[in-house]
């Protein structure tokens, strides 16, 4: 993001405020009060499988449940509230992937203010239908939310909307930070708090509520970040002591794929958030295959990170922990991949490449084999055309399901030991 993208984070276009700007205990109280009845007060579901995993109680805060499937519509809301009535005059203005267009949209919707959402072109199609639903005028613009962003502070330089920031504004990260003050009430020996990042306005809110909630109780709250390794620019960024803008590569984790901190979260996080891990590609795709087993719960992967941190071993907590299912605005075909993706990354399918010599009852004696192994076929491809094959040859591709990754070893082994060469294909 470019630095005028930033400037136009504040409604009078002003740089980053200074520390006096961060929010306060009594600032988190007033936008809880504000929210009051807008958004919906989530539950809080025990996970019996992560407590096990941690070794401590772990509840998970279902904001996947919250309206517009996201925590965006907290600081969004709040945010809204705050304009003057010559400001809710001129619009609204927002760039986003997804989440936090449907709260602005939602926001506006209800405040009676007229809200321009732009998007990329490949955003998720229930995130673009719904933002419109909600009311907002949508542009698609884009490869990635580097060229709404963009286009999105033109737009307010040239009509004088306000420019309505994902994470980078006081009122924004002191809406977000109510889901802070809701955690404390509902779980009163709270110890940690694991939760996703990616321009930093959520942790920054919760960490700032949390500790001076807790501050004024007399004890300590841990909280723990979790960015994708593949988009992550708050552990380079902590480093140097100052935002720092990254390459960053594809992730599944969209939602969080920002390439450079917020300045005022930054701030934030650099002296209130305690650690900040990364999770993996297949680490995240495991977390949301637990979810949908064992919580039952339909999150995308940005809100799944914490739940991927804790699964990966990447958390070490002492006491009840939190972790927050941040969305659950996930694409359905998405949802598809990432699930073939994740029972592969926890050994429970693969697809096996097998040469064979092209001659009678060799299929059959391969499927012998897997059933005696307990493998349970799922597909299967049988083809005499391929680079590379002799003429003498054919090559099988099975698709199968396996119990775990001894079990996958298991099955490939007993190939191998009956003369076969065996290769996984990669997802």
């Amino acid at each position: 993001m470019s630095s005028a993208e930033h400037a136009s984070s504040f409604s009078e276009g002003d740089a980053a405020p200074p520390s006096s700007a961060v929010p306060t205990l009594a600032d988190f109280e007033d936008a809880a009060a504000t929210l009051e009845g807008v958004i919906a007060h989530t539950p809080l579901d025990r996970s019996q499988h992560l407590s096990d995993v941690l070794g401590v109680p772990v509840h998970l805060k279902l904001e996947n449940l919250q309206r517009t499937g996201s925590f965006k519509i907290r600081g969004a809301t709040y945010r809204l509230s705050r304009l003057t009535a010559e400001e809710r005059a001129r619009g609204v203005v927002a760039a986003s992937a997804g989440n936090h267009a449907q709260g602005v949209a939602l926001a506006a919707k209800a405040l009676g203010i007229h809200a321009t959402i732009f998007m990329p072109l490949g955003v998720p199609v229930p995130k673009l239908l719904a933002t419109r639903g909600y009311g907002a005028d949508v542009v698609l613009e884009g490869a990635t939310v580097e060229t709404p962003l963009r286009m999105a502070a033109e737009f307010a330089e040239r009509t004088g909307a306000v420019f309505i920031h994902p994470f980078d504004h006081h009122d924004v990260i002191a809406g977000q930070g109510t889901l802070g003050l809701e955690l404390m009430d509902e779980v009163p020996d709270l110890d940690t708090i694991v939760l996703g990042i990616g321009g930093g306005g959520l942790i920054a809110g919760v960490a700032a509520a949390v500790k001076a909630r807790a501050a004024a109780e007399g004890r300590t709250v841990r909280v723990i970040g979790v960015q994708a390794a593949n988009s992550a620019a708050y552990p380079p960024s902590l480093e140097a002591r100052r935002p720092l803008e990254i390459p960053t590569s594809p992730t599944i984790a969209d939602g969080i794929a920002v390439a450079r901190p917020g300045d005022l979260p930054f701030e934030i996080i650099r002296d209130l958030v305690d650690e900040v891990v990364t999770v993996t590609e297949d680490d995240i795709a495991r977390a949301l295959l637990v979810l949908l087993e064992r919580a039952k719960q339909v999150v995308e992967p940005a809100g799944a990170v914490g739940v991927a941190a804790i699964l990966a071993g990447k958390v070490v907590a002492h006491g009840p922990t939190v972790t927050v299912l941040s969305g659950g605005n996930i694409d359905p075909l998405l949802l598809q991949r990432v699930v073939a993706h994740g029972l592969s990354a926890s050994g429970r399918y693969m697809t096996l490449r097998i040469p064979l010599p092209d001659r009678p009852g060799q299929l059959a004696r391969v499927s012998e084999l897997l059933a005696i192994a307990g493998a349970n076929v799922i597909e299967v491809l049988h083809t005499r055309h391929g680079q590379g094959l002799q003429i003498s040859e054919v090559i099988l591709q099975l698709s199968v399901e396996t119990r775990g990754e001894e079990h996958r070893a298991h099955v490939i082994s007993v190939l191998e030991d009956a003369g076969y060469g065996p290769t996984v294909v990669p997802d």
